[in-house]
């Protein structure tokens, strides 16, 4: 009598990226979620990028190192910035570390780091008004 055949594995719950500033800035640099063999050279990116937003007067005073998928941006970034031009600026920061293009998208980055890094220094320097 033949054996039955084994029932296949169920599929592995895809990963939601969330709050989440490593699945977020993984997602970005197209890495696949669930592989994990170069979340430290992109959390290294990450905290980079973080600590340049912190020393331009952008984000909590009191930011943690992001060590893993749990870091959330609402973590990290504080109140009345630009959370979306934030991301933008730690992506682009990260990728440059991470996995740099040709030089001629480089320098394209590169001034889009710097536009993003004027605005959001001014709009933490100027006080929004009710």
């Amino acid at each position: 009598m033949p054996e039955p055949e084994p029932e296949p594995e169920p599929e592995p719950e895809p990963i939601e990226v969330g709050d989440s500033i490593l699945y977020t800035v993984k997602r970005a640099l197209g890495v696949e979620l669930e592989y994990t063999g170069f979340d430290t050279d992109i959390l290294m990116g990450i905290n980079t990028s973080i600590m340049s937003l912190m020393q331009l007067g952008v984000g909590s005073e009191e930011t943690e190192v992001v060590t893993d998928d749990s870091a959330e941006w609402s973590d990290y970034l504080g109140e009345g910035i630009n959370v979306q031009a934030a991301k933008s600026y730690i992506v682009l920061k990260t990728r440059l570390l991470f996995d740099p293009p040709s030089s001629f998208v480089i320098e394209a980055i590169n001034k889009q780091i710097e536009e993003i890094s004027w605005r959001l220094v001014v709009q933490t320097e100027t006080p929004v008004v009710e």
